[in-house]
């Protein structure tokens, strides 16, 4: 029974130092990702989708941070430099708008303390006021309040916070790219993207712009589908893509 027990508290300290990858204990700095599905790419999730950050795996290196640009970031800094103790957190979700960041913001940022905070959201934001056939103008104001209101409860806990806002995007491809109101999707898609470059002057975050970055890739083949396969998802390309604009831009290096 006693060799049970030590087995038991032998598991516990193995699976708490191998949080996210790093050493709960390292003195690295906390990079921390959260978004909708482009981010997710469905990390902690080996065999079924899971609701929730508490119900996914935080220890499964096959899966820890999933097959987004989020993977790639990673494993880009942490090849480069072992034994850095930077610890990477993957908190995207499939399908989540800015309301549904709010509603876990206390789990999935604050208690994570990063020291760099990166966001992609907007998109579901847009599919979801279009799919709803409301007759209603769109709250771009309170979108931008709300989001604003989240990033300085980050500040406020920590003040060198390092912000990277992540402007949403769209491309003419897939069922997306085939909807007659395609025009009206990507022009919110656009006016999101706005707020999200305000809010970085506003805030001193980086600004990643992949949404420029995309329009430009997509004239660059003949099919959006290369680095867009529906529309809203990057391919791998367009992840590989994504990780080095967010590299460029960030420069975790001089932190």
């Amino acid at each position: 029974m006693l060799k049970n027990m030590y087995k038991f508290c032998a598991s516990l300290v193995l699976a708490f130092t191998m949080v996210s990858g790093a050493s709960a204990w390292a003195e690295g700095k906390r990079i921390v990702f959260i978004g909708d599905s482009i981010t997710d790419g469905n990390w902690g999730c080996p065999y079924n989708f899971k609701p929730t950050s508490a119900e996914r795996s935080q220890t499964d290196m096959n899966h820890i941070y999933g097959h987004s640009y989020v993977m790639l970031i990673a494993s880009d800094w942490q090849s480069s430099h072992p034994g850095s103790g930077y610890s990477f957190f993957n908190r995207g979700f499939s399908g989540h708008k800015l309301a549904d960041l709010e509603g876990r913001w206390q789990e999935d940022v604050l208690d994570l303390k990063p020291d760099v905070l990166s966001v992609l959201v907007g998109v579901n934001d847009m599919h979801s006021f279009f799919s709803s056939g409301s007759n209603e103008p769109f709250d771009f104001d309170g979108w931008k309040e709300r989001y604003r209101t989240l990033l300085l409860r980050v500040q406020e806990q920590n003040p060198s916070v390092k912000l990277v806002l992540c402007t949403p995007f769209l491309a003419r491809e897939g069922n997306t790219g085939k909807s007659p109101d395609y025009e009206g999707r990507a022009e919110m898609t656009r006016h999101l993207a706005a707020i999200v470059r305000e809010l970085s002057k506003e805030l001193g975050a980086t600004c990643v712009p992949f949404d420029e970055m995309f329009e430009k890739l997509v004239k660059r083949e003949p099919e959006p589908s290369y680095w867009i396969w529906d529309g809203i998802h990057p391919t791998p390309a367009g992840h590989r893509r994504m990780a080095d604009l967010w590299i460029k831009k960030v420069k975790i290096n001089k932190l």
